[in-house]
Protein backbone atom coordinates (compact mmCIF):
# COMPACT_ATOMS: atom_id res chain seq x y z
CA UNK A 1 0.00 0.00 0.00
CA UNK A 2 0.97 3.66 -0.37
CA UNK A 3 1.63 5.77 2.70
CA UNK A 4 2.90 9.26 3.35
CA UNK A 5 3.73 9.99 6.98
CA UNK A 6 4.71 13.34 8.46
CA UNK A 7 6.49 13.54 11.78
CA UNK A 8 8.44 15.99 13.90
CA UNK A 9 5.69 18.36 14.90
CA UNK A 10 5.22 19.55 18.42
CA UNK A 11 5.06 22.57 20.67
CA UNK A 12 7.89 25.08 20.87
CA UNK A 13 8.44 28.54 22.27
CA UNK A 14 8.68 31.53 19.94
CA UNK A 15 12.09 31.53 18.32
CA UNK A 16 12.43 27.78 18.66
CA UNK A 17 13.05 25.18 15.98
CA UNK A 18 11.49 22.02 14.66
CA UNK A 19 12.42 19.62 11.92
CA UNK A 20 9.57 17.97 10.08
CA UNK A 21 10.05 14.73 8.18
CA UNK A 22 8.06 13.37 5.28
CA UNK A 23 8.52 9.66 4.76
CA UNK A 24 6.85 7.59 2.10
CA UNK A 25 6.18 3.93 1.55
CA UNK A 26 5.31 2.84 -1.95
CA UNK A 27 6.87 5.98 -3.45
CA UNK A 28 10.39 6.87 -4.42
CA UNK A 29 10.40 10.49 -3.38
CA UNK A 30 13.32 11.59 -5.52
CA UNK A 31 11.10 11.13 -8.59
CA UNK A 32 8.43 13.49 -7.26
CA UNK A 33 8.00 17.14 -6.63
CA UNK A 34 7.36 17.28 -2.88
CA UNK A 35 5.75 20.09 -0.96
CA UNK A 36 5.07 21.16 2.58
CA UNK A 37 1.74 22.88 3.14
CA UNK A 38 0.13 24.18 6.27
CA UNK A 39 -3.33 25.10 7.41
CA UNK A 40 -3.93 27.26 10.44
CA UNK A 41 -7.30 27.29 12.19
CA UNK A 42 -9.81 29.25 10.14
CA UNK A 43 -7.34 29.91 7.33
CA UNK A 44 -6.72 28.63 3.84
CA UNK A 45 -4.14 25.96 3.19
CA UNK A 46 -0.95 27.50 1.90
CA UNK A 47 2.22 26.28 0.29
CA UNK A 48 5.17 26.68 2.64
CA UNK A 49 8.04 25.11 0.74
CA UNK A 50 8.38 22.77 -2.22
CA UNK A 51 11.23 20.90 -3.86
CA UNK A 52 11.32 19.44 -7.35
CA UNK A 53 12.63 16.02 -8.29
CA UNK A 54 16.24 15.25 -7.51
CA UNK A 55 17.25 15.59 -11.15
CA UNK A 56 15.89 19.16 -11.22
CA UNK A 57 16.62 20.21 -7.65
CA UNK A 58 14.68 23.47 -7.57
CA UNK A 59 13.17 24.82 -4.37
CA UNK A 60 10.55 27.37 -3.48
CA UNK A 61 9.73 29.16 -0.24
CA UNK A 62 6.76 31.25 0.70
CA UNK A 63 7.72 34.84 1.47
CA UNK A 64 6.64 34.41 5.07
CA UNK A 65 9.23 31.69 5.73
CA UNK A 66 12.17 32.76 3.59
CA UNK A 67 15.36 32.82 5.58
CA UNK A 68 13.85 30.73 8.36
CA UNK A 69 12.84 27.42 6.77
CA UNK A 70 14.90 25.01 4.67
CA UNK A 71 13.62 22.08 2.62
CA UNK A 72 15.92 19.19 1.76
CA UNK A 73 16.03 15.58 0.64
CA UNK A 74 17.78 12.49 1.93
CA UNK A 75 17.27 10.03 -0.89
CA UNK A 76 18.99 7.21 0.97
CA UNK A 77 16.26 7.46 3.60
CA UNK A 78 13.52 8.30 1.09
CA UNK A 79 12.70 11.32 3.20
CA UNK A 80 12.09 15.03 2.70
CA UNK A 81 12.73 17.39 5.59
CA UNK A 82 11.57 20.84 6.52
CA UNK A 83 13.88 22.55 8.98
CA UNK A 84 11.99 25.36 10.69
CA UNK A 85 13.91 27.95 12.66
CA UNK A 86 12.90 31.16 14.42
CA UNK A 87 9.34 29.95 14.71
CA UNK A 88 6.60 32.51 15.20
CA UNK A 89 3.03 32.30 16.37
CA UNK A 90 1.83 32.69 12.78
CA UNK A 91 3.58 29.43 11.91
CA UNK A 92 1.09 27.37 13.88
CA UNK A 93 -1.11 24.87 12.10
CA UNK A 94 -1.19 21.39 10.69
CA UNK A 95 1.65 20.76 8.28
CA UNK A 96 1.04 18.40 5.40
CA UNK A 97 3.43 16.71 3.03
CA UNK A 98 2.23 16.25 -0.53
CA UNK A 99 3.59 14.63 -3.68
CA UNK A 100 3.05 15.55 -7.29
CA UNK A 101 4.00 13.07 -9.98
CA UNK A 102 3.33 15.14 -13.07
CA UNK A 103 5.34 17.87 -14.68
CA UNK A 104 5.58 20.49 -11.99
CA UNK A 105 8.10 22.99 -10.77
CA UNK A 106 8.53 23.61 -7.07
CA UNK A 107 7.16 27.12 -7.45
CA UNK A 108 4.08 25.96 -9.32
CA UNK A 109 3.30 23.22 -6.83
CA UNK A 110 3.48 25.55 -3.85
CA UNK A 111 1.67 28.52 -5.36
CA UNK A 112 -1.12 26.35 -6.74
CA UNK A 113 -1.26 24.16 -3.59
CA UNK A 114 -1.08 21.24 -5.98
CA UNK A 115 -0.60 17.67 -4.87
CA UNK A 116 -1.61 14.22 -6.05
CA UNK A 117 -0.96 12.43 -2.75
CA UNK A 118 -1.21 13.82 0.77
CA UNK A 119 -0.21 12.76 4.23
CA UNK A 120 -2.36 13.16 7.31
CA UNK A 121 -0.41 16.05 8.76
CA UNK A 122 1.56 16.88 11.87
CA UNK A 123 0.64 19.62 14.34
CA UNK A 124 2.92 22.56 15.00
CA UNK A 125 2.23 24.83 17.95
CA UNK A 126 4.22 27.92 18.92
CA UNK A 127 3.51 29.29 22.37
CA UNK A 128 5.22 30.23 25.61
Amino acid sequence: QLHIVESGGGSVQPGGSLRLSCGASGFTLDYYTVGWFRQAPGKEREGVSCISSTSDGNTYYADSVKGRFTISRDNAKNTVYLQMNSLKSEDIGVYYCALHGGISTAQHMCIMTRGDYWGQGTQVTVSS
